[in-house]
């Protein structure tokens, strides 16, 4: 009985070995896929030492472990305020690029660190450290490399950096001025408890064996044993007083002015609604009167202005009507209709054709001209 039951199934696998060779592929394939998404990755965030790609900045945390220094990457203020604590003399690197910190948080911060290296930071950061050190505008495009320029011993032995992207800071030691400007790429307070660095791009991977960048990184973040890594995030921003809601300023009298405004409008659609009337419903399709839509289309060309529209249109029934009394025949232009009229009532061609060719150029003139069309288009069917 066994040996029926396996010999079945040879074959089986047999007549069926390509579907089985398939899905043991597939089965292999997806669980790649599952391992590779479970798998730990790092972050896309810029300047994330554990990003490693062309932004991150996961380079100079392994360049910097590799020489004795400990990088703790922490994720948000409690965090970094906790890490400080239990590391006294770190260097602290901040970089809120999206201004999330208040600035007393940024305050606290400083107050635990030894030293603390802001990248790019924004006019927030710099008022609440109060460390003298300003924004003062971008290093134009014609400056990519910049030279140290200042008697500061880290920006000499790093030579020149590059200057893409930076912003410009003044106050302090200043070092990497672009030609013609006070302000540099580097700011630094006496003794340097606070190093103000205007460009994230010398820190990122992919700018790092470039130039002077990865010198000058490692020797400002080097100078401590410890180097805590703060990059604020949307969680930061709650961590402060939340602003005012609307309901909040909002006065008082606003929740009375609520159901007002709700009586005010039924109260206008119950009057508009009686102004108007009921709906009428009338079979389709409808007959419009011809006198009702030559109304309406003189409403529309009044509205408009449109004298020409009007005149012409005026100009040309008047013809149709007087060919056919007088049998001119449809091919008749309109000086055969001034002709034939006026050997029909007797009167100058002149005067017919200027009536008939005539311009009005008000509205006053148009309905005036149009009753004299009128009774020259009775004369003629009187006669």
């Amino acid at each position: 009985m066994t040996q029926d039951i396996q010999a079945d199934a040879g074959s089986w696998v047999r007549r069926h070995r390509g579907w089985a060779v398939s899905g043991l592929a597939a089965a292999i394939g997806l669980a790649v896929i599952v391992a590779g998404q479970l798998a730990p990755k790092g972050d896309a965030l810029p300047l994330s030492v554990h990003n490693a790609g062309p932004d991150g900045a996961k380079a100079v945390s392994r360049i910097l472990g590799a020489h004795g220094v400990s990088v703790k990457d922490v994720g948000s203020f409690d965090s970094a305020a906790a890490a400080l604590a239990d590391r006294p003399g770190a260097t602290l690197l901040l970089y809120d690029r999206s201004g999330f910190l208040e600035g007393s948080q940024v305050a606290a911060l400083s107050s635990a660190a030894e030293r603390v290296v802001l990248v790019t930071p924004r006019l927030g950061t710099l008022t609440a450290l109060d460390a003298g050190i300003s924004q003062a505008g971008v290093v134009p495009d014609s400056a990519p490399l910049l030279e140290p320029g200042c008697g500061l011993p880290d920006a000499a032995a790093a030579g020149p950096v590059s200057g893409e992207a930076g912003f410009l800071y003044d106050g302090g030691t200043v070092c990497y001025r672009p030609p013609g400007s006070a302000a540099g790429l580097l700011a630094s307070t006496d003794g340097g408890a606070v190093t103000v660095l205007g460009n994230s791009f010398a820190i990122s991977n992919r700018a790092l064996a470039q130039d002077g960048n990865a010198a000058l990184v490692l020797r400002t973040l080097g100078k401590a044993r410890d180097v805590v890594w703060y990059l604020p995030g949307l969680g930061d921003a709650g961590a402060a007083e939340p602003p005012q809601t609307l309901d909040e300023l909002a006065p008082d009298w606003v929740s009375y002015l609520g159901p007002w405004l709700i009586f005010v409008a039924v109260l206008a659609m119950v009057w508009r609604g009686r102004r108007l009337g009921p709906l009428v419903f009338e079979p389709l399709p409808v007959v419009v009167k011809a006198v009702e839509t030559a109304e309406g289309r003189a409403r529309l060309y009044h509205d408009a202005h449109a004298l020409g529209r009007a005149r012409d249109n005026l100009r040309a029934g008047t013809l149709v009507r007087l060919a056919q009394v007088l049998r001119l025949g449809a091919g008749a232009t309109a000086d055969d209709v001034a002709m034939a009229a006026a050997r029909q009532l007797g009167r100058p061609v002149a005067d017919i054709s200027a009536l008939v060719n005539e311009r009005p150029g008000t509205e006053a003139r148009l309905v005036q001209w149009s009753q004299a069309l009128e009774k020259l288009e009775n004369e003629v069917r009187t006669r």
